[in-house]
């Protein structure tokens, strides 16, 4: 007995010892090579494809600068900058990984007087300031040859963190930026004060963040809305709410493309954005603007709907309304992955876009021209007059009659282009006068590509991104894929696909799809009872008025018959019966969308912890009957 016992502790013994071993084996195995175990769906932890395919193209060593203030202090902003940094650190090891020797990693503890601070500063990284007053250094230099790219490292740009150092990479490989330019009647480059703004306390606007986005990528010019042409360094050019565009600027576009340059054009059927910046003092409630290419579109055998936007019973957003009442808004789509085009490498990688009060696209492409669909509505959509819905939201879903059909709100067209100009220069009377410059063009010598999308509010910085206040100073926290949908045209049309999908995996969204079609099922309901109550409001008031019609005597036309009160009556028992209904609707609708985001929550929580659990019972159970058969 006495020797089965020392056996078990020799057995024992050993077998601790081999386990300690064992893991302290793996243990600097796993710190020598660099491995992390990324459960999220889109894998927003694992190196993209385009990282690795632009790390694949280095035929030199670039070389990253670290800079990490590491504070003595602990305070819960330096606390919070040491957990990022070692994200920063993780990622930055996975580059080197994936460089295959190309890419050298130093790292720098900037600290107050330090040659450290010194080196930081002639990178041109920029210190913040913490709320003690302490100065600390976050970011990155890359360098190759003469070449520096900065990377600032923000928290608020976590997700983008990949996609901001791959595209410093690619700027040192290829330093010359392209060249784009820039046509819009919003006040995109900002907009200074007026004096009496000034009075009123209020500043002006500053520059769009899509325009610092892409600064950050383009030289960006600035083309007027009058502009009667092109310069020729400009090889893309957005367009964004080509507001009552004349027929030389369209024109100007027209050659454009002809000569092989790549369009992309915002166009909006109703402007949210164009209301309230040209009538601040008003709160934004003057009448949106519309915009249009008619006659380019017409050329190339589309037709946009400038007067009426696309309400759809499934996409809708609930925003707030009087008294912070959520308001349901069939004109604000809310897009899915499964309303983009999954194929196409602007819509692939993301899956949730705004799209407030959009136009829709129809027709058929002339011939040359082939069309691919970016983004669509669903079945149970219609086209609503913009004003009304802007003014009655609800009345646009009490209304509302599903087309049946899906509607066009972003396509590409890519062919060999015609003029839609024919007789030349708008303006030109002369047709014997011998051209001030070369002939005009009348057809593409090349393919090239037009991007069309329905709506222009989509890139207004309040639809798009959330600011907020921090230690760290103002953060802009994507609210959704609007400006990376419209960043990833840019990138396709004139820069390095392989950074589009980097960038798009920084927004993706998992929405309920289940709590969707709950919502549209109930909104079908609603409508149903909301109906009902017409009809019979409609019936009570022609029965009213047949009595009233029987009346013979003049002086009785004002007072209401016994027959007339109690039809009176008896419609008002029925639309008080049918409110009650209305309500009772309502309050099932949200009862049950609650309940299910309850449950989906609660599985959220405790899946993970459960299954865990219950895999640790059972292998307890598993072990106690081999045990007990010894």
């Amino acid at each position: 007995m006495k020797n089965k016992s020392l056996q078990t502790i020799l057995y024992s013994t050993a077998g601790l010892a081999a386990v300690a071993v064992i893991l302290i084996g793996l243990n600097a195995l796993g710190g020598a090579v660099k491995v992390r175990l990324d459960l999220t769906q889109e894998k927003a932890y694992t190196l993209s494809d385009g990282t690795r395919a632009i790390l694949n193209q280095l035929d030199g060593p670039v070389r990253l600068r670290f800079y990490c203030t590491q504070s003595e202090q602990s305070t819960p902003e330096t606390v919070f900058l040491r957990s990022y940094a070692r994200k920063v650190e993780d990622l930055l090891a996975e580059f080197k990984q994936a460089g295959r020797g190309n890419i050298l990693i130093e790292k720098f503890n900037p600290l107050p007087d330090s040659d450290a601070e010194d080196q930081a500063r002639f990178d041109g990284i920029q210190a913040d300031q913490l709320p003690n007053g302490e100065l600390f250094y976050l970011g990155i230099a890359v360098t190759r040859l003469d070449e520096k790219q900065v990377v600032p490292l923000p928290p608020n740009r976590e997700r983008l963190m990949e996609y901001d150092i791959v595209r410093a990479i690619a700027r040192v490989i290829n330093p010359a930026k392209p060249v784009i330019g820039l046509m819009t009647s919003l006040p995109v480059w900002g907009q200074p004060a007026n004096p009496m703004m000034m009075q009123m306390g209020q500043r002006g606007s500053d520059p769009w963040i899509l325009l610092n986005e892409l600064r950050a990528d383009f030289e960006v010019r600035r083309i007027e809305p009058t502009a009667d042409a092109i310069p020729d360094e400009v090889k893309v050019l957005l367009v964004i709410h080509p507001k009552e565009m004349s027929d030389a600027t369209q024109f100007a576009l027209d050659q454009f493309v002809l000569r092989g340059g790549k369009l992309i054009a915002f166009l909006d059927a109703y402007s949210v954005v164009d209301s309230r910046s040209s009538n601040p003092m008003m709160g934004g409630m003057s009448m949106g603007s519309s915009s249009n290419l008619e006659k380019l579109l017409k050329a190339w055998g589309l037709n946009f709907d400038s007067t009426r936007v696309v309400a759809d019973a499934n996409l809708l957003m609930e925003l707030g309304g009087r008294g912070n009442q959520p308001v349901r808004q069939a004109t604000w789509l809310s897009l899915t992955k499964a309303e983009m085009d999954k194929d196409d490498v602007i819509t692939s990688e993301i899956d949730n876009l705004w799209v407030p009060m959009a136009g829709a696209f129809s027709g058929t492409p002339a011939a040359g021209l082939t069309q691919t669909t970016l983004l669509r509505s669903t079945r149970d959509s219609q086209l609503v007059e913009g004003f009304m819905a802007s003014m009655s939201p609800e009345s646009v879903l009490r209304d509302f009659k599903s087309a049946d059909k899906e509607h066009v709100l972003a396509l590409r067209l890519a062919g060999k282009f015609k003029t839609a100009f024919p007789d030349g220069k708008p303006g030109t009377t002369d047709t014997n006068a011998a051209p001030a410059g070369p002939a005009p063009l009348k057809e593409s010598a090349a393919e090239t590509s037009v991007i069309l999308v329905g709506d222009a509010d989509l890139l207004y910085d309040n639809f798009a991104v959330r600011v907020m206040d921090s230690p760290f100073g103002r953060l802009a926290m994507p609210m959704n894929a609007n400006l990376n949908f419209a960043q990833n045209a840019v990138e396709q049309m004139a820069g390095d696909q392989n950074l589009i999908r980097v960038r798009s995996r920084a927004t993706l969204n998992r929405p309920f799809e289940v709590v969707r079609q709950k919502q549209a099922e109930a909104n079908a309901r609603f409508q149903a009872e909301v109906a009902k109550l017409q009809e019979q409001l409609n019936a009570t008031q022609a029965r009213l008025r047949e009595l009233q019609a029987q009346k013979t005597d003049g002086s009785q036309r004002f007072i209401l018959s016994p027959e007339q009160e109690q039809e009176l009556l008896k419609f008002q028992q029925q639309e008080a019966a049918t409110r009650r209904e209305l309500k009772r609707v309502q309050k099932e609708l949200n009862r049950e969308i609650d309940s299910l985001k309850r449950t989906l929550t609660w599985w959220n929580i405790l899946g993970m912890p459960v299954l865990v659990a219950v895999f640790g019972v059972g292998l307890a159970v598993v072990k106690a009957r081999k045990t007990g058969a010894k």
